[in-house]
């Protein structure tokens, strides 16, 4: 049995990140196709995250990776851990491998980070390692919205121009809550929206991670170098909204009358290790930004 630990240096060894996909698509499937998309658009998981692999036989059988997120936490700036990834081949499980490489994992990070996050639909496997659970809601506002015009276009990233917008305003944008938003990341939100439908109104210089049920907006992010107020993007979308669903703090949208719940991301939780500033405020984790 081996075990390799790298620093952000899949490029030491190209063969490193077949065997990690391999593994990967066993735990999540789609995965790879997922990070081949950011990929292409000019952020990939290889440059972003630093993996941390034992292997078996030159197979990959273990793996918990963490990459790092530039976050606005209470206003305040720093960059957060996030682990991702995890994973261990069925066969071996039950071992220990898991724990070991968690507790190297844990080890390199606390001399970095002040703080860890990561989403996951079963907390129970990270609660013996100094994770805990920080409930999550969603917000709800009623609205009586016609819209106007059809301001906001498709994003088409064989494009290279588009590619060009997305990169611009992913360096340029502003945190999308005072409450917890994020910075200058590209590789979590390639990996989570780039093959998604993403919307671009030019007049506000805004991509909008949406989507529209029946007379329902689900807003999930927005990307910009302005957070607009809401009625301000519901007048570029030219059909009825009646109720807009905010998947992250909506404190900068200049909205009344909302409504918030507890909400269970996609069945995740969110966890944290260390010190989360936000914890006893009401938000939700961006979709973009999950990990």
């Amino acid at each position: 049995m081996t075990q390799y630990r790298f620093k952000q240096s899949f490029s030491a060894e190209s063969s490193i990140s077949d065997k990690l996909f391999d593994l990967m698509e066993v735990t999540f499937p789609g995965l790879r196709s997922l990070a081949e998309c950011a990929r292409k658009l000019g952020a990939s998981w290889e440059t972003a995250s630093t993996p941390f692999i034992r292997f078996h036989d030159d197979i990959a059988i273990t793996h918990v990776g963490v990459l790092e997120i530039p976050m606005q936490i209470m206003g305040q700036k720093l960059t957060v851990g996030g682990v991702h990834g995890v994973a261990t081949r069925a066969e071996f499980r039950r071992r220990g491998y898991y724990r070991e490489v968690m507790e190297e994992v844990l080890g390199y990070c606390d001399r970095i980070y002040e703080t860890l996050v990561l989403t996951t639909p079963q907390p129970e496997f990270y609660l013996p390692f100094g994770f805990r659970i920080v409930e999550e809601h969603i917000f709800k506002v009623k609205c009586n919205s016609i819209g106007s015009t059809d301001s906001f276009r498709t994003l088409n990233f064989t494009d290279t121009k588009d590619c060009t917008l997305l990169h611009r305003l992913l360096e340029t944008r502003a945190p999308v809550s005072n409450i917890v938003g994020v910075v200058k990341e590209k590789p979590v939100f390639c990996v989570n929206e780039g093959s998604r439908t993403l919307y671009y109104a030019e007049d506000l210089d805004l991509i909008a991670c949406m989507e529209i049920e029946d007379t329902r907006l689900h807003l999930f992010d927005l990307v910009t170098p302005q957070i607009c107020s809401l009625n301000n993007i519901l007048a570029k979308i030219p059909q009825p909204i009646e109720e807009v669903v905010i998947y992250f703090s909506p404190d900068l949208l200049d909205v009344k009358d909302v409504q918030s719940f507890p909400h269970q991301f996609d069945e995740t939780v969110l966890m944290a290790r260390g010190r989360f500033a936000a914890e006893d405020e009401k938000f939700m984790l961006p979709r973009s930004a999950r990990c």
